[in-house]
């Protein structure tokens, strides 16, 4: 496909300036003092920034009113509990109204099989962080096998990635003491044996890369310090990150080192005796031994043993083949233009493959017999929404969970077996809103280049097609990563049920099609994931479901990067746009926090061939004091430590410089996911809900609301 007109122009009129890219100092870049995360004055710019918001946003009887409705749900005890098998218990991670920071707690399954089981606490974080005068949050465990009677904590300080390690003891139900532990970092450790962990450190700037992570990978034996491990293996300064671990499979005891090199190409070893064995696999291929099998999951087309297997396909092999030169494969799944692979979890004698077929959700059970394959669908699945199939315990299991969701269908809980029996249903969520009258459709809209672009959509059964339903649009298109209907009970209480129409749009950038549709949207075809998500708000007016002023977006993340070009690329589209925990300036990105990592998604702003096609969906660098901008509330957390807080600070205070109407709001914790406990989570989400139904319901009035409390009339 030809590159995008507008693309292309662009590249053109940089060509002449690609040469050299000056250094960014505070003379170039007037706001990169707002990188300091904590620093005094960045903090007071903060401060201050978040009292506008709250001011005009949180002290209304409406939004009081949606804070609380939204934490009620939040906090409800009939949400469903799900759980992580260890040994005979079902352990399960609790916040609600009495446990702000949660309870770590674990039942049997016949209590589990209960409307109301019976817990056994096993930590409250709650009186944790109180005796220690830490505000810690739950980042998860790493349980021993097989008597289950150690783990490994992981607790962040406010949210963040980085976490401390601390060994606990399951039996007592405290910390070992001169147990294993780490301080706050983003290290990554693995149980060996009771005596033994994998350590991928990333301690100091002597064992991390670039992007933050681990750049060592060391063995650690019990009693001695961490910077005594005996070396496993050294990356690059330049990778995102190296780790290893030791495969539990009973009878198939084995341990791996993992290269990444970047987000979609690494390198795997077999250790063996303390000998490194490569597998000669393509670096842009993900693998994983389960059992006898190696099993590999290719992005791109690849030619072995005389069978060339396309890009996005499953195949598998006997490791031992493949170790002793062995190249014949058996294709597990093999994709089409609008079928893709969303990835397989193993029991302990199958594989759970899960697919999309058109974005619709479909499950396999493949089972190896001698030497081939069998493959049966699972029965009885919804049409609609996304299903979801994992191992309950693949070391001695062949159960598994099934979780079924829909944008209106509560989600239900299953448990299943490999051996074809319809699967128990366990839990069912209850209706957190009113759903009865709105209904979910899917469409497709013809993106510039001719490339069709599925999106569904969530309307009331009465919808009156007359351009001026409150619409808002959402998608991701990055990182692989498929934007699927899942029931969102804050979102439908907030907006579904109150008769907005709510659009997810599978754009380009994303995974919904495999890696091709990834592909497309990479570096310099970035673009075409906005000109995807441009084509849907068209079509959405063109159908005349809506019009721009009743037209509102909202994304985070990388999805904050893609709302933060609909801002600049097309103002004239949207009524309102909130931008969450965003990348936006796309200058600085690899070197802000683990930005380094994203280089394959974005390019190299270093290269000056890069920064030419960069700077096009940079939108730090092409916002402008003459263009009128649709109202924007960003958000961010000062303990993101994955994407910097100045992306969305500096953005801000650019445009209100310029002299754009503009909110933004700071979660003082929280980490990348913007809050660290339910009741933030429920005020970050109405203060978003509050300001798109105020700018968007003022456009049927003919108005747009201002901070300033006046209206000025509508475009």
């Amino acid at each position: 496909m030809k590159a995008p007109f507008f693309l292309a122009l662009a590249l053109l009129l940089l060509a002449s300036t690609a040469a050299e890219i000056p250094p960014v100092t505070a003379s170039t870049d007037p706001y990169i003092w707002l990188e300091s995360i904590t620093g005094e004055r960045a903090l007071a710019w903060v401060k201050q920034e978040n009292e506008v918001s709250t001011r005009e946003l949180a002290r209304s009887p409406a939004f009081a009113t949606m804070n609380a409705r939204f934490l009620d749900i939040l906090n409800s005890d009939a949400r469903i509990p799900f759980v992580a098998r260890y040994g005979d218990r079902y352990y399960n991670f609790w916040r609600d109204a009495k446990h702000e920071r949660g309870l770590w707690r674990r039942t049997t399954l016949a209590e589990y099989r209960k409307a109301d089981p019976t817990w056994e606490t096993v930590l409250d974080l709650d009186a944790l962080a109180a005796a220690e005068h830490e505000n810690w949050v739950w980042q998860g465990a790493d349980v021993l096998p097989p008597d289950y009677s150690r783990c490994l904590l992981r607790l962040s300080r406010g949210g963040g990635d980085a976490s401390i390690v601390r060994e606990f003891d399951l039996g007592s139900g405290s910390f070992v003491a001169d147990g294993f532990a780490l301080p706050e970092s983003k290290s990554d450790v693995g149980w060996i044996d009771r005596d033994h962990l994998f350590l991928g450190a990333a301690i100091d700037s002597s064992t991390m890369t670039t992007s933050g992570y681990a750049r060592v990978v060391k063995r650690w034996t019990r009693g001695e310090p961490a910077s005594a491990a005996t070396l496993v293996y050294e990356g690059k300064d330049s990778d995102v990150g190296v780790g290893a671990y030791h495969d539990q499979m009973p009878g198939f005891e084995r341990d791996f080192v993992v290269r990444t090199m970047s987000f979609y190409s690494n390198e795997m070893f077999l250790l063996r005796d303390r000998t490194l064995i490569r597998l000669d696999k393509p670096d842009d291929a993900d693998a994983l031994a389960w059992r006898e099998w190696l099993l590999l999951q290719l992005r791109m087309d690849w030619t072995a043993g005389g069978r060339t297997y396309p890009a996005g396909a499953l195949i598998a092999t006997k490791l031992d083949d493949f170790l002793a030169g062995g190249r014949t494969f058996e294709l597990l799944f093999e994709p089409t233009d609008r079928k893709s692979l969303v990835g397989y979890s193993a029991t302990r004698h199958a594989l759970l493959i899960k697919e999309l077929d058109n974005v619709r959700s479909r499950i396999y059970l493949a089972r190896p017999d001698g030497g081939s394959w069998s493959r049966t669908p699972l029965e009885g699945l919804p049409e609609f929404g996304t299903i979801d199939a994992s191992a309950v315990d693949s070391r001695t299991s062949d159960d598994y969970w099934l979780t079924a969701t829909d944008f209106l269908i509560p989600t239900t809980l299953s448990l299943g077996h490999v051996d074809g029996s319809a699967p128990e249903r366990l839990k069912q969520a209850p209706s957190f809103f009113d759903g009865s009258g709105a209904e979910v459709s899917q469409h497709e809209a013809v993106s510039k280049d001719g490339t069709h672009v599925p999106y569904f959509a969530v309307t009331p059964k009465d919808l009156v097609l007359d351009g001026h339903a409150p619409t808002l649009l959402t998608g991701y298109g990055g990182f692989e990563s498929s934007a699927l209907p899942r029931y969102n009970g804050v979102n439908g209480a907030g907006w579904i049920e109150r008769g907005g129409v709510y659009v997810v749009a599978n754009i380009r950038g994303g995974g919904e099609f495999g890696p091709r549709w990834h592909r497309a949207a990479l570096k310099a075809n970035r673009p075409r994931a906005y000109e995807d998500f441009i084509t849907v708000a068209e079509d959405l007016i063109q159908r005349r479901v809506t019009d721009p002023a009743h037209l509102g977006c909202i994304g985070g993340s990388n999805g904050g990067l893609l709302v933060g070009n609909m801002l600049t690329m097309h103002p004239d589209l949207f009524g309102a746009i909130v931008c969450k925990s965003p990348l936006l300036d796309m200058q600085r990105y690899h070197k802000l926090l683990a930005g380094a990592s994203w280089i394959s998604e974005y390019g190299d702003p270093d290269d000056p061939k890069d920064w030419a096609f960069i700077r096009v969906f940079s939108p730090y660098a092409n916002v402008k004091s003459n263009v009128h901008y649709p109202r924007t509330l960003f958000t961010t957390s000062t303990r993101d430590d994955r994407v910097h807080p100045a992306h969305a600070r500096k953005m801000a205070a650019k445009m209100k410089a310029q002299g754009h109407d503009v909110l933004y709001y700071e979660n003082v914790e929280g980490g990348h996911g913007g809050s660290a406990n339910n009741k933030q989570e429920a005020f970050m989400s109405a203060l978003a809900y509050q300001f798109l139904w105020k700018q968007l319901e003022a456009a049927t009035l003919g108005t747009v609301p201002t901070s300033d409390g006046h209206s000025a009339r509508d475009r």
